[in-house]
C-alpha cells in the first residue's frame, strides 16, 4: 500500500504533465452503490478502502470512455436514440492512441465545431471500494458481501483530490486505524443533482471489528478488474466503424458491432449473423463486450474531461455559412484516413 507521501507524489507529477482537468457513473452488481439515487439533502457515509492490487499506488482506479449516440436501432426501435458507450486508448496508452479522439483533437481548432468535438470527447469516472457506514437510502436488498463499489463523477473527485493535498491531512483517509470517511452530501441545483458539499470527516475513525472481518473474509476488489477490456485490433476497427456511422447520424446495427459493443437492453446477435471488420481477418476471434449501465433515476450534472484549447480566431464556416454538416465532417475523418494509409 502507498503512503500518503507517495500518493500526493503521484497526484503532483500527474498535474504537472496533463495540467488540471476541467471537467460519469453507472450501475452493474449489486456491489455498485448507486448513491445518486440517495433523497436530496442527504448524506451517504462512505469508508474507502485500499485497492486489493499492491501496485497500484491510488486506492481508485481511473475510467475513461466515450459516447458513441444513434438515432436508434436498425430493424428494431429506430425511432428511439441509444448509446454506446466504448473504452478511450488513452486508458491505457498515450495521448493520441485512441481513434476516435485523434480525429476529434483537431475540430477545437475550429469554433464552429467545438460543440460536436465536446459531443464525442472523453468522459472520466474513477472506481472506488469501501463501506457504506450511513445509507439515507436504506437499502433493503443488500449484497452479502458489506464491502461496495462506487463509480464517482469528476466533481467529487476533485474534493477527494483537494483534501488528499491538503497538508492538513496526516494519514490515509484508508487506513484501517486512523482513516477518515467521506461524507457524500446530494443536493438539487436545477435539474441536476449537485454534491460540491461533500467533504471528509473531521475526525478519524477506526475501522469496526464487524469490518475489519468482512475485509478478511471477502478480501479487496481488484479495482482494474472493473475497467473496461482493452480493445484488441479487431475492436478499434469497429470503435472507428461505429464513430463514423454516429457523426453521419446512421442506425446502431446489431450484426455489424452487437458482437463487440452494443447499447443497455440490446441482445447480441444470433451466431453467425455478424459481419466482419473488411480489414481483419475473418478467423479474429470476437470478444464479449459488457452492455452499457442503465441510467440513475436522476442523472448527476453531465461532466466533461478536460478539453483541447481552441484558438482565439473567428470562426471558420462551411460553404453555406452555417455550421459543418455531418458529411463534411465525414470527408475530413475518410481524407485524413487515407493519408495515414499512403
Amino acid at each position: 500500500m502507498a503512503t500518503l507521501a507517495e500518493l500526493r507524489a503521484k497526484l503532483k507529477s500527474q498535474e504537472d504533465s496533463t495540467g488540471p482537468s476541467r471537467q460519469s457513473s453507472g450501475g452493474g452488481d449489486k456491489a455498485m452503490y448507486p448513491f445518486w439515487n440517495i433523497p436530496n439533502d442527504t448524506t451517504a457515509v462512505l469508508r474507502f478502502l485500499p485497492d486489493g492490487d499492491n501496485d497500484n499506488t491510488f486506492f481508485w482506479q481511473e475510467r475513461q470512455i466515450i459516447r458513441l449516440t444513434f438515432p436508434g436501432v436498425k430493424g428494431q426501435d429506430e425511432n428511439r436514440e441509444v448509446t454506446v458507450n466504448v473504452p478511450c486508448m488513452e486508458m491505457w496508452d498515450n495521448t493520441g492512441s485512441c481513434p476516435i479522439l485523434s480525429q476529434v483533437r483537431p475540430w477545437f481548432k475550429d469554433p464552429s465545431m467545438e460543440a460536436i468535438g465536446r459531443k464525442y470527447w472523453k468522459k472520466r469516472a474513477y472506481i472506488f471500494q469501501g463501506f457504506v457506514s450511513a445509507d439515507p437510502m436504506n437499502e433493503e436488498d443488500k449484497p452479502e458481501n458489506p464491502i461496495r463499489r462506487f463509480v464517482i463523477n469528476p466533481s467529487i473527485f476533485k474534493l477527494i483530490k483537494a483534501a488528499l493535498m491538503d497538508p492538513e491531512m496526516e494519514e490515509l483517509p484508508t487506513d484501517y486505524t486512523s482513516g477518515t470517511d467521506f461524507r457524500l452530501t446530494k443536493t438539487q441545483k436545477g435539474q441536476y443533482a449537485d454534491y460540491s458539499t461533500s467533504n471528509w470527516a473531521r475526525k478519524e475513525r477506526t475501522l469496526s471489528e464487524v469490518e475489519l472481518e468482512a475485509i478478511e473474509k471477502n478480501g479487496l476488489f481488484h479495482l482494474k478488474d472493473f475497467l473496461p477490456k482493452k480493445p484488441g485490433a479487431t475492436e478499434l476497427e469497429v470503435i472507428k466503424d461505429m464513430f463514423e456511422a454516429s457523426v453521419d447520424g446512421q442506425l446502431y446495427d446489431v450484426s455489424k458491432w452487437g458482437e463487440y459493443f452494443r447499447p443497455y437492453g440490446i441482445d447480441a446477435p444470433a451466431p453467425g449473423t455478424t459481419a466482419t471488420p473488411q480489414s481483419q481477418p475473418a478467423s479474429q476471434p470476437a470478444v464479449s463486450q459488457p452492455v452499457a449501465p442503465a441510467a440513475p433515476a436522476t442523472p448527476p450534472k453531465a461532466e466533461e474531461d478536460a478539453l483541447p484549447q481552441p484558438p482565439s480566431p473567428s470562426a471558420t464556416t462551411n460553404e453555406d455559412g452555417g455550421k459543418p454538416k455531418a458529411e463534411d465532417i465525414l470527408a475530413m475523418i475518410r481524407q485524413k484516413k487515407t493519408q495515414d494509409q499512403s
